[in-house]
């Protein structure tokens, strides 16, 4: 046998088994305000409505009224040209047809979308602790943890999706690793702490074809490669440190929350075509509240904004602080081109700000053998 691995092998009894990876929950004291902060790192993070006074009251008999509208249109130079463009991002497809073809009829829809943006935060608490190293210890002794929605965060651009983790004041203290009992390592679970493991060559035999193993030396055994022999592993909790530092951590979110809608009175061409498409926003609300459109000629645009007010407030405004809310309207150009080439009739869709194009069906494309 090889001296060297007989180092090997020395059971430490100093050194214990893993403990669990979340701490027991006999571990914390209640911190004000925080008493329902889940104590189990499975558990998901306690959700805190915001306080009456961070909630904005509605007023019910408000409206928000709309201007008028020109509707824009698409001439026959602009949709032959948004053809083309289409066609040369198609390989299968020649473009001699959009250059030949003969326009019979352009016919230009109103189509509007409606959008409503709410800029929307929660907050929410769960306990974390990482490696005690010395490190500043913010403890109750320099106060009381002020409650969740008094924690100063710094608040991201408007309509922008962002979060924000942070330690709450006060909330930290220190206790042993309750990973390594506060001894900085742990039993290796591979070799059970001997620093050996079977030797999967010979498997544990000693031997192989009637020979001495020459993986092994023939003792059966070889060094465990996860804890390199050792027997132990340092803490993953603690990272050898022996002692963690426990805190309450608020997660800050804002998200920006979208209702759209866009009318589909247009049986040959898919709505959801418009969903990635600019328009022409040519009414704009926004304040901390927006309210239902009233007056607008599409009235199905006028019940979508009541729809989507409603929606938002109910949803939102319970466990989220509403910072700020915005409706739009758009105007998003859509027009049915119909032509002629070699005799056959075509047609297709020019849409949005862009110039897109919807064309189902195309006079030629290249068969590819």
């Amino acid at each position: 046998m090889d001296s060297k691995d007989e180092e090997f092998g020395e059971f430490d009894p100093d050194i214990l088994d893993e403990g669990p990876t979340a701490p027991p929950p006999g571990l914390f004291d209640d911190v004000s305000g925080y008493e329902e902060t889940p104590k189990n790192g499975d558990d998901i993070d306690k959700l805190y409505p915001p306080p009456p006074d961070r909630v904005p009251i509605p007023e019910h008999d408000r409206n928000a009224a709309v201007p008028h509208v020109r509707v824009p249109t698409v001439s026959e130079e602009i949709a032959r040209e948004a053809l083309l463009q289409f066609v040369d991002k198609k390989w299968t497809y020649r473009s001699k047809p959009a250059r030949d073809l003969v326009f019979k009829d352009l016919k230009p829809f109103t189509v509007y979308r409606y959008r409503l943006e709410t800029f929307a935060e929660s907050r929410a608490s769960a306990w974390e602790f990482e490696p005690y190293t010395d490190q500043f210890l913010d403890g109750p002794q320099y106060g009381i943890s002020p409650p969740p929605w008094d924690v100063v965060v710094e608040v991201p651009p408007t309509y922008t999706d962002s979060k924000v983790k942070v330690k709450v004041p006060h909330s930290s203290f220190v206790r042993p690793c309750h990973r390594c009992h506060g001894r900085g390592r742990v039993r290796c679970t591979h070799c059970t702490g001997s620093g050996k493991t079977r030797c999967t060559f010979c498997h544990g035999s000693g031997r192989h074809q009637n020979n001495r193993c020459t993986s092994c030396h023939g003792s059966g055994r070889k060094r465990c490669t996860f804890c390199s022999g050792r027997g132990h592993k340092t803490c993953p909790s603690c990272n050898g440190k022996k002692n963690l530092m426990h805190f309450i951590q608020l997660t800050v979110t804002w998200k920006n929350h979208v209702f759209e809608y866009v009318p589909d009175r247009i049986p040959d061409f898919p709505v959801k075509k418009f969903e990635k498409v600019a328009g022409d926003p040519f009414f704009v609300d926004e304040s901390i509240l927006v309210y239902p459109i009233v007056g607008f000629p599409d009235e199905e645009i006028c019940e979508a904004s009541k729809r989507g007010n409603q929606e938002h407030l109910s949803t939102f405004s319970s466990v989220n602080r509403i910072l700020q809310q915005r409706q739009t309207i758009e105007l998003i150009p859509l027009t049915h081109a119909f032509y002629d080439y070699k005799g056959q009739d075509y047609n297709y869709f020019v849409y949005g700000m862009d110039n897109k194009v919807y064309a189902p069906k195309y006079p030629s494309s290249c068969s590819i053998l």
